[in-house]
């Protein structure tokens, strides 16, 4: 999808005390959902919250997402089912991922959260807190399809096929699973895990199904059973590296220009002095390091600012506080006239920066520190 333009403050930086900015746009978001939604025809569309909405914080984010339409959330861990759940309205539903760890069930039922039971143990945990309680407790079973990581095996479904007594108390709302390559949509793995969640519910109790996330959503009808569940994708990450992204973009990172100084041939650049100059250039400092989640390892494989239509090559290595960049194309009757640079924007997407640090979208947008300015934009521009 084409990027959509953030406004750029009409009068200088909107944070003189602050490195950089950062700027949400919620409008974006919703816009995500509901395309989501739109894609998922028949099956009821989640959203995932969890890690803060991917670092872009939970408390903004889910009140306009349950605005949208979303009536059902998921997270990683309890403590953060607990936050969320002043910020969403009593009839959300929250699942809690990870389940409840020993000792914590009274907590879910306090706060009407829905456990997501990973474990024979965690189902214990619950039927015996159902039976202390004397009521049928809501939750969601997980079940293991491939990935070998959360949820049930084949062995553990069997022993519960084979004793209902112990699913008693447990009022099972959901039946889930997770895809391992999702991203990948001629990968194989992906029909073994459908047919097997299948097999596998087949032998619980009668449950709505969910086995798709972001990436999930796009290998179409057959994967999305009764319930999908975006995380990435509401936040503008690419489902599918090797397609074009569908979503809207949600951030835009701007670094403050702290400093700027002219070099000559052979002087180096940052710890190590790993860049030299060929030739005369011209730099400038950026108030923007790893400290602020914005990578070390974002200096490689093309790793760059942007100003306007000028790109902007990082020198040397990232610093905890600071980032180098080339300026030398750039004229300097323009850099008089500008406080700060994108560090992703319109030309350089999450999935960009990714690609230079050698990691995912996902890791970026967590990986976003707390000491940016942050602006919350209401709509999209």
């Amino acid at each position: 999808m084409t990027n959509l333009p953030f406004p750029t403050p009409a009068t200088g930086w909107a944070a003189p005390g602050a490195g950089a900015m950062l700027e949400i746009s919620l409008g974006a978001i919703a816009a995500n959902y509901r395309l989501l939604n739109a894609r998922a025809g028949q099956a009821t569309c989640a959203a995932v919250v969890k890690a803060d909405a991917y670092g872009l914080g939970a408390h903004k984010v889910a009140p306009v997402l349950e605005q949208a339409g979303a009536k059902v959330f998921f997270v990683a861990h309890l403590e953060e089912g607990i936050r969320l759940r002043a910020h969403v309205s009593p009839t959300a539903k929250i699942f809690v991922l990870h389940g409840p760890m020993p000792g914590t069930e009274q907590e879910f039922t306090r706060h009407a959260l829905l456990p997501v039971l990973n474990s024979m143990e965690q189902i214990a945990g619950w039927h015996a807190h159902a039976t202390q309680t004397q009521q049928a407790l809501p939750a969601a079973i997980q079940v293991d399809t491939g990935m070998s990581r959360f949820g049930l095996s084949e062995a553990d479904v069997a022993i519960l096929a084979a004793t209902p007594a112990l699913l008693e108390g447990i009022d099972t709302r959901l039946v889930m699973s997770h895809l391992a390559c999702a991203d990948t949509p001629d990968n194989p793995a992906n029909a073994m895990q459908r047919d097997r969640l299948r097999a596998m519910a087949a032998l619980l109790p009668a449950a709505p199904l969910a086995l798709s996330a972001s990436s999930g959503i796009f290998l179409g009808p057959d994967y999305h059973f009764d319930l999908v569940r975006p995380g990435a994708a509401l936040y503008g990450l690419a489902p599918n590296a090797d397609a074009p992204n569908p979503l809207h973009p949600t951030v835009r990172l701007q670094a403050r220009i702290v400093q700027r100084r002219t070099i000559g041939a052979g002087n180096g650049v940052g710890y190590g002095l790993t860049w030299r100059a060929s030739g005369p250039k011209r730099i400038a400092t950026l108030g923007i390091g790893y400290a602020d989640g914005f990578l070390r390892q974002g200096a490689n494989n093309g790793g760059c600012a942007w100003l306007d239509s000028y790109r902007l090559p990082i020198l040397g290595r990232i610093s905890m506080d600071s980032t180098t960049i080339d300026v030398s194309d750039v004229p300097e009757s323009v850099l008089d006239q500008i406080t700060h640079v994108d560090m992703i924007g319109p030309h350089r997407s999450v999935d960009d920066v990714a690609h230079s640090a050698g990691t995912i979208g996902y890791e970026v947008l967590t990986a976003l520190g707390s000491r940016f300015h942050r602006a919350y934009l209401p709509q999209v521009a």
